[in-house]
């Protein structure tokens, strides 16, 4: 039989995530997530399943930053909506998954789940992942853009030729260009920015630090004549790159094509085992053939057994 109890000790929680969590991707790893949790504040409220004495389940929550409803770990919102993608309940199966669930303390609404041990009468769709798998097209860029339409292979080639012809260069690393990432994108989107929050840009500052200590950082500058027109920030953690936050300036059309195939290009170079592009199409991720990878999402109105 298992049991469900409520863990309250910090470093008990993190203990428990970390043997839990099955560690496949940046989003996996406690440090990560802690960046979010240091500047959001949110409550945490951890569940683990146990049975003979063995943890076989962990539903790791928190009340997110508004003070609403429960979400995934850490409860990072921005404008009611969590962040962090590939969110998991790590169980040993979904009848065990669906035991935490039962005893979630309130309202909970669980965004961007991944596939696994799910209980799938509670599971709806939720946005869609877009990823890069290298070894589908042997790890070689040219195999890989042949498999692109003729059009977009000639608007890309137009565009990013123009930007080439003006003289292209990548920078690797430079944290000073952190700051030019957060000013891009807030010209680019204005309010809806979420680095308009300066608990999100807080974030990433500290996640920018974690994975530069770790080793996993890639931030990654596109100069045009010597102009800095695009910055992008993303880690590698297990040959696995995840792309987290980017910013163009508008002065450089089709800059934003050319730092996305640079990124595809470096993927296979490295032979990585996938570049993740995040949800959400942007008019180009479908157009650049990457794959979809379906997310989920779990809404209880109020605690199951309420």
């Amino acid at each position: 039989m298992v049991g469900i109890r409520e863990v309250v000790d910090p470093q008990e929680r993190r203990r428990l995530w970390n043997a839990l969590q099955p560690q496949e991707c940046l989003f996996d790893l406690w440090s990560v997530r802690e960046c979010f949790a240091r500047r959001f504040g949110s409550e945490p409220h951890f569940l683990v399943a146990e049975r003979d004495g063995k943890a076989v389940g962990l539903l790791a929550l928190s009340r997110t930053a508004d003070g609403g409803a429960f979400a995934c770990y850490p409860g990072e919102t921005w404008r009611g909506e969590s962040w962090l993608e590939q969110n998991r309940i790590p169980a040993e199966s979904p009848s065990v998954a669906e035991a935490l669930l039962a005893r979630a303390p309130g309202a909970t609404h669980l965004r961007y789940l991944a596939d696994g041990t799910l209980p799938s009468e509670r599971i709806r769709p939720d946005e869609t992942d877009y990823v890069f798998f290298p070894e589908r097209c042997g790890f070689d860029f040219e195999v890989y853009r042949s498999t692109l339409s003729a059009r977009t292979r000639r608007q890309t080639a137009e565009e990013t030729g123009r930007l080439e012809a003006a003289g292209v260069e990548f920078r690797r690393d430079r944290f000073a260009d952190l700051d030019a990432l957060f000013g891009m994108n807030l010209a680019s989107f204005g309010d809806a920015s979420y680095f308009r929050d300066p608990r999100f840009q807080a974030s990433f500052e500290d996640l920018a630090d974690v994975l530069r200590s770790s080793g996993m950082l890639r931030l990654t500058t596109v100069l045009v004549g010597g102009r800095i027109a695009a910055v992008d920030i993303g880690g590698v953690f297990r040959d696995g790159y995840t792309l987290l936050a980017g910013g163009t300036a508008p002065e450089f059309p089709g800059v934003a094509k050319l730092i996305n195939l640079h990124h595809i290009r470096r993927a296979c170079a490295e032979r990585l085992r996938f570049a993740d592009f995040l949800s959400g199409d942007f008019g180009w991720k479908e157009r650049f053939r990457l794959t979809r990878r379906p997310l989920f999402r779990i809404d209880l109105a109020a605690a199951i057994g309420e």
